[in-house]
């Protein structure tokens, strides 16, 4: 793997980069340096030493890069020779370098080199040098002849009088035993101006950033867990397994398996034995299981692992022995005839089925099935599967039904007493607890066979739910309640049925068939995960209509019902239901938050509770969001994201990340998972699609998009049903701030949508009189900053509602739409007289509230309002008033930046056209929009063509 691929991003190794500048970075009296980086094949050895000399090269220094050779007949001091050669002063006709050159030439062609010429050659550097810093760059040492050691030992010594640094790379499974560049490395460690780097491979995000940028798309969590396993984030490798997933190539490129069969070919004989035997196993194979199946001497097994493991075939642990890049089991695969394979496979089955301590059903029912065992390997993986079930272990029992099921017709379940449609059954619904939606729903269509059955009605209406598709799951809840089922049967489908109708916002429908479902379910012996969900769902919607008090007592004997019956999906459920009413509806924030936490811990100890552990994640963020402690909810979401979720679960902690995304201002981030969740939300209901559209709309008025934050609230309002009084509240505020913002531009105001939106706020504000009293105090105060909205399109511009609402927000620690409304209270005040006190005072709070939480386009605004009205806010200082040209105020790389924004293109983008991080293109654009005193990319890209074009 000594080739590299020009074109591939550097990724994961700035700080070593860093690192080796640093180290080769010469001062005044500067004693020579070393660093040798060692490295298996393809970690990026090359492209490190490259990346360095290039910045030494920049930095001012002389640069000389060689490479040794393969060869027996190498010339001495060939790697000196050809960085001659390839020098920028023997190019551009240096004396120095052609002296040293001609000197190396002549004296190198003996068997040894002479202390003379080592003295020459040191000289010669220097002169070449010319009082620069000196860098000598060699890549592949393992092939280094003796000469060249000689000289390094010599100039590393600082017995040449010549201030260097040597950069060298050195391929780590080549210094096998008596290497002779081992002894000189161990003499090298010993100066302390020497310093060894062990290079090792990427982590699992460095992958996924490499993988990407060759594929030129983030890679679908399959993908990107695929090429993990296979290349074990050896760099060359990922490339080579993106590039084949970019052009579609199935298996291994012909390049990867070249060089990896050349690896191959290099172990000794009976190493080639043991790679193949561990590359067919289950990892990690247990020495004793690899002794069983691979019949040699104890000490020639050892030798032949240990060979293994210094070629960095293989690693070793306690466990036992695993591959270092899974790929390396596909390219093998091909290299054994079928019935090699078979016996290889047979004699692991037969090894791990002889030790009764050792006994594994998941290996069995792998080796079985490929020994050409199909009966014996379904016994197995059905084992498997029900003990993977006992534990909880969902994702474990999914994929052992999962392989039963492929072993097709080849196989006889009936000798286990089951049937196909029973073994997709028991398949389908261990992919449901795994959080497999829909492959779940996949499995169910299978085996239904005409009308379906009460059983099948309920299972397929819990995954829909999960999925996502609410509309569809309620239709076929309501099927089995109208049908002839069992009672149990009906009192799972109402108690179910109300816990969708509670996350759709239907509050009082919820209440009508909870209480229904604990008539059905209270004669009912162990009914016990319908008697949680149906009291949750009785609780929750007391809570929001009418007595917050007892409606919570209810919710908490759920949880306590739940505690009691010890089941982790009922337990689950009642934290869920629990911690939404407290960050929720009764707005005991700091309560809830504690609440879904410790709900999330809970669940994250217990098996198969990893969906309800991200959703109460998700609650956890949303809750610390609207106290104001962003950088909190950020650690709950990544912590969520660690499940890899997928349906109902997906679409609230994306929904939460994206409320982070807004209020820092990140488009782009935002954006990408507002498309996500509209993909996932088909058919979903109102408590899910509400936020969705009102971010929707957020995000379009900081982008100046008034019609399309217009429709986003227009579509909540018309197409969704819900009681949510709280949800239908926000939606409003954010009609009529858009429709103030557009009148603020200059837009066009949309009279029929503000009239709609008065009749809305009108009904919530009648509905939300009857409404418990917490519910009530929270929805009224954004049903004021509705309506105080108003009086910026009315142009009555009273800051007195403004006052108001801000003291309001902070009394209930509820930073940002305080802050929101100190703008507004400002934007008044100033509009009255230009001089203000109280204003200045408002203005300043509302920039270091916005400051404090990182809500950059908010304090945008602020800064934008400072500036014309000549107030210091922050660090910023008053501005007179704008330059007669407004670009002339930016410096030239920010009028870079203004450029690349007016193509349209995002922060990544100029990025990486600028060469900057994305973060400084962030920095960048708020500093222009501070300057350009605009809010929106919109408004700076028309001010730039504006100044192109001249005055108009």
């Amino acid at each position: 793997m000594a080739s590299e691929i020009e074109e591939a991003p550097l990724v994961g190794r700035s700080a070593l980069v860093r690192q080796l500048t640093d180290t080769l970075r010469h001062g005044p009296g500067a004693q020579p340096a070393g660093v040798f980086v060692i490295g298996e094949s393809g970690v990026g050895k090359t492209r490190l030493l490259r990346e360095a000399a290039a910045r030494a090269r920049a930095a001012g220094a002389a640069v000389l890069a060689g490479a040794c050779l393969d060869i027996g007949d190498a010339s001495p001091l060939h790697p000196l020779l050809q960085a001659l050669r390839r020098s920028d002063e023997a190019r551009a006709g240096s004396d120095a370098a052609a002296r040293l050159l001609e000197v190396v030439q002549r004296e190198s062609g003996g068997p040894d080199t002479a202390g003379a010429l080592l003295e020459q050659v040191a000289q010669g550097l220097h002169r070449l040098a010319d009082g620069r810093p000196l860098v000598l760059v060699l890549d592949d040492l393992q092939w280094v002849d003796r000469s060249t050691r000689q000289l390094l030992l010599y100039l590393l010594a600082g017995l040449g009088g010549v201030q260097l640094s040597v950069l060298a790379a050195v391929r780590a499974e080549a210094l096998q035993g008596a290497h002779p560049l081992r002894r000189v490395l161990t003499e090298l460690r010993r100066l302390r101006s020497v310093t060894v780097v062990d290079l090792g491979p990427l982590d699992r995000a460095g992958t996924d950033e490499l993988a990407a940028a060759v594929v030129g798309r983030p890679l679908g969590p399959g993908e990107a867990e695929q090429v993990w396993d296979r290349s074990g984030g050896n760099p060359f490798v990922v490339e080579e397994l993106a590039r084949d997933l970019r052009d579609g190539r199935a298996g291994p490129s012909d390049t990867l398996r070249e060089i990896f069969l050349s690896r191959v070919d290099a172990l000794p004989e009976h190493a080639h034995a043991v790679l193949h035997a561990v590359a067919a196993g289950v990892e990690p194979v247990e020495h004793a299981l690899l002794a069983r199946v691979v019949t040699l001497p104890e000490a020639e097994l050892i030798d032949a692992v240990r060979a293994a493991v210094t070629h960095r075939f293989l690693v070793g642990d306690d466990d036992g022995y695993r591959l270092r890049h899974r790929v390396v089991a596909e390219i093998l695969a091909h290299e054994l005839l079928p019935v090699e394979r078979a016996a290889l496979h047979r004699r692991y089955a037969e090894a791990v089925a002889a030790a009764p301590s050792a006994m594994d059903q998941q290996r069995l029912a792998h080796h079985w099935a490929r020994a050409g065992e199909p009966d014996l390997a379904l016994a197995a993986a059905v084992a498997a599967a029900r003990e993977a079930e006992r534990l909880h272990g969902w994702a474990e029992a999914h994929r052992h039904w999962s392989a039963a099921l492929e072993l097709g017709p080849a196989a006889d379940p009936g000798r286990l007493g089951l049937d196909r449609p029973e073994l997709v059954r028991r398949a389908a619904e261990a992919a449901h607890r795994c959080g497999e939606h829909a492959r779940a729903l996949a499995l169910l269509d299978e085996v239904t066979d005409g009308e379906p059955t009460c059983e099948q009605r309920l299972s397929r209406a819990r995954y829909l739910a999960a999925a996502g598709r609410s509309a569809p799951a309620e239709t076929e809840y309501e099927a089995v309640l109208a049908a002839t089922c069992d009672a149990a049967e009906r009192a799972d489908a109402a108690a179910r049925l109300a816990e969708l109708l509670l996350h759709l916002g239907r509050y009082a429908d919820a209440g009508e068939r909870g209480r229904a479902a604990l008539a059905l379910a209270e004669p009912l012996p162990g009914a016990t995960s319908a008697l949680v969900r149906a009291s949750a769902a009785v609780g929750f919607s007391s809570a929001f209509a009418d007595d917050s008090d007892a409606g919570l007592r209810v919710v908490r004997q759920a949880v306590e019902i739940a505690e009691r019956a010890g089941d982790p999906d009922d337990l689950g459920c009642a934290y869920l239901h629990l911690a939404e009413l407290m960050t929720g509806p009764l707005n005991k924030l700091d309560e809830g938050v504690v609440v879904a936490r410790r709900g999330a811990e809970r669940m994250g100890r217990l098996p198969g509770g990893r969906s309800y552990q991200t959703r109460l994640l998700a609650i956890a963020a949303n809750g610390l969001f609207r106290a104001g402690l962003w950088a909190e909810a950020e650690k709950e979401v990544a912590a969520g994201l660690q499940n890899r979720p997928s349906g109902a679960e997906a679409v609230e902690l994306l929904l939460a990340r994206c409320r982070l995304s807004v209020g820092y201002g990140d488009e782009q981030a935002a954006e990408r998972d507002l498309e996500a969740v509209a993909t996932i939300l088909a058919g979903g209901g109102a408590r899910h699609v509400l936020p969705l559209l009102t971010l929707r709309a957020g995000l379009a008025m900081w982008r100046g998009r008034h019609d399309e934050a217009r429709q986003a609230v227009r579509r909540g309002l018309t197409e969704t049903r819900s009681d949510d009084l709280f949800l239908l509240a926000v939606l409003a505020w954010h009609g009529l701030r858009a429709e103030a913002e557009a009148h603020a531009a200059r837009a066009a105001v949309d009279a029929g949508s503000v009239r709609l939106l008065t009749g809305v706020v009108d009904r919530v504000t009648a509905r939300n009189a009857g409404a418990a009293r917490p519910t009530r105090d929270v929805v009224a105060g954004y049903l004021d900053l509705a309506v105080a909205e108003r009086s910026r399109l009315d142009e009555t511009r009273d800051p007195g509602p403004w006052a108001r609402l801000a003291e309001l927000w902070d009394s209930r620690h509820h930073p940002y739409p305080a802050a929101y409304a100190r703008l507004r209270q400002a934007e008044a005040l100033f509009a009255r007289r230009p001089k203000s006190a109280p204003g200045t005072a408002a203005l300043r709070s509302a920039y270091d509230a916005a400051r404090a939480l990182g809500a950059q386009p908010l304090a945008a605004e602020i800064t934008a309002l400072a500036a014309r009205v000549r107030v210091a806010v922050g660090d910023a200082p008053a501005v007179a008033e704008p330059p007669p040209d407004g670009l002339a105020a930016l410096t030239a790389r920010e009028r870079e930046v203004l450029e690349a924004v007016a193509e349209g293109l995002t922060n990544r983008e100029i990025g990486q056209r600028l060469f900057i991080s994305e973060r400084t293109v962030g920095v960048h654009v708020s500093h222009i929009f501070d300057k350009l005193q605009v809010r929106t990319r919109v408004q700076a890209s028309r001010l730039l063509l504006r100044g192109r074009d001249g005055p108009t």
